[in-house]
């Protein structure tokens, strides 16, 4: 399968490159930004504030958000323009409340095949202590129409 970018993109080239299959309306509400993306890794960093359920901690859905997102974005530049990806399963472990700052999730291959890809997410707190871990699989599949 070919990648869809085999280089490392510079930040100020990634949404231009990302519009060729989107972030989506969900990642711009929360706030999450893509730092740097290459088929190995995709970076990007989600505000705690905004995102917080009742008790003021970091909501549990929107480290699985910040998870599902980056690593859709990983999966798709590891498919190539000619596929889509679609979600098939996500699983989020939280490590710690957080109250204030920013969170930064780390999206890495476990393993991207010509139907499959799966990645794992590490989020981090600003000190770089474990805030969620996710693995997110998603389907690869022709793209027909978009």
């Amino acid at each position: 399968m070919s990648s869809l970018y085999a280089h490392h993109m510079a930040p100020d080239a990634i949404p231009e490159e990302l519009s060729a299959f989107g972030m989506g309306a969900l990642a711009a509400k929360m706030g999450i930004e893509v730092l740097e993306a290459s088929a190995d890794r995709v970076v990007g960093t989600m505000p705690v504030e905004g995102n917080t359920q009742p008790y003021g901690l970091l909501h549990g859905g929107a480290s699985a958000v910040l998870a599902e997102s980056l690593g859709s974005v990983h999966a798709a530049m590891n498919a190539g323009l000619e596929n889509v990806v679609v979600g098939l399963d996500l699983n989020c472990t939280h490590h710690r409340g957080l109250t204030e700052g920013v969170v930064t999730g780390e999206a890495r291959t476990l393993t991207a095949g010509r139907t499959i890809v799966c990645s794992e997410i590490r989020i981090t707190d600003e000190r770089g202590r474990p805030v969620c871990t996710a693995r997110l699989t998603c389907l690869v599949r022709p793209a027909t129409n978009r």
